[in-house]
């Protein structure tokens, strides 16, 4: 959103108290526009950072942290969590270290909660199509989830066009070309690549859901759902960016048509979408039935016992290198957590590199 300091006239306005705070529009009568536009922004900041903070607790209760694949949705979390904490960082900022501190903190975790969503396509992508183990890629997904955000991040940093952008601070109105190269344009076309990438990966495991035919095995059985009710809940992270990604979008390009004159319905409609890619995670997240079953109040307690009293565990033997663990930090509760940490594999899927 383009951010206008001047009045009508050209010249600098006398700035009430509410004006000092909220420079979005130009004019004395729009004061509560801006007071509704900072509102609305710290509300859907706020329901972002519940949402997170709720996935992280359901994360901890339940263990949800041992196979690549849980521990990339943590990391996803955390990074949607210190987003949400940007959108509700105080007041409209002028130009300032302050101001450039929260533009450059938006634009980094903006970019590793995206990072992080591409990155889960692609571990899915490797599972099921190509059939590759990718736990030794571990270390090599933190650091494109980390680093590439600091790239992307510390350019406009260092060329100094961050300031005041509406109602957060980001690059201004006066470098509009790096507001679409930095965020708009990569966003959208990895938007794109998801959804193609999902598509192949929904093809191919319809060919194998349809390919398991034969005599009745109920692990197969037991499979074949387990990989549709995984990949179901997966396929909508996409979906969900480029629907909280929309109406940024059109804001912006209506600030670049217009950039003395900002439209309080598309702002509004900017600052209750943008902030809620946190809410929307947990939103994603909520879509997998197995976990609502154990977040039943029975299902809470005994997790809660598990966690806050049980400190014996009976762990399963398993021929092989012999590996000696804190018996507090195994836990065989879920089936799919094997060594491999691959997410989904077929009866017939052997995994490159896999391993003994």
């Amino acid at each position: 959103m383009s951010v206008t300091e001047l009045g009508n006239d050209g010249e600098q306005p006398k700035l009430t108290s509410n004006e000092s705070r909220c420079i979005f529009f130009n004019t004395d009568s729009e004061d509560y526009h801006c007071v509704v536009i900072l509102a609305v922004r710290r509300a859907t900041g706020t329901f972002s950072l519940i949402g997170c903070l709720f996935m992280l607790f359901v994360i901890w209760l339940l263990r949800r942290y041992h196979s690549l694949a849980q521990k990339m949705i943590l990391s996803l979390t955390v990074a949607a969590l210190f987003d949400s904490v940007a959108y509700v960082m105080g007041e409209s900022h002028p130009q300032g270290s302050l101001c450039s501190f929260q533009a450059w903190w938006l634009t980094y975790f903006d970019w590793s909660a995206l990072v992080w969503v591409c990155l889960i396509t692609l571990n899915l992508y490797l599972n099921l199509v190509r059939e590759i183990s990718t736990i030794r890629y571990e270390m090599l997904y933190h650091l494109m989830a980390w680093g590439v955000p600091l790239v992307m991040a510390s350019l406009p940093l260092l060329k100094g066009y961050y300031g005041p952008a509406g109602p957060w601070c980001w690059i201004t109105a006066d470098h509009v070309a790096w507001r679409f190269g930095i965020w708009y344009v990569p966003l959208f076309s990895l938007i794109i690549l998801m959804m193609c990438c999902y598509g192949r990966i929904i093809c191919v495991a319809n060919q194998r859901i349809q390919s398991w035919l034969g005599t009745f095995n109920p692990e197969r059985e037991r499979r074949k759902v387990s990989l549709a009710e995984e990949i179901k809940p997966l396929k909508w992270y996409p979906s969900v960016y480029l629907l909280v990604s929309i109406f940024p979008l059109i804001n912006r390009l209506h600030n670049v048509l217009y950039p003395q004159n900002p439209f309080f319905s598309l702002t509004l409609l900017h600052v209750l979408s943008a902030p809620l890619h946190g809410l929307a995670n947990a939103f994603v997240f909520g879509l997998d039935r197995e976990w609502w079953s154990l977040v039943s109040p029975t299902g809470m307690q005994l997790a809660l016992q598990s966690r806050l009293c049980d400190r014996t565990r009976i762990g399963e033997y398993h021929p092989g290198a012999v590996r000696y663990t804190q018996a507090d930090l195994v836990d065989h509760s879920d089936d799919d957590d094997d060594d491999t940490n691959v997410l989904f594999y077929s009866p017939d899927m052997t995994l490159k590199d896999r391993g003994p």
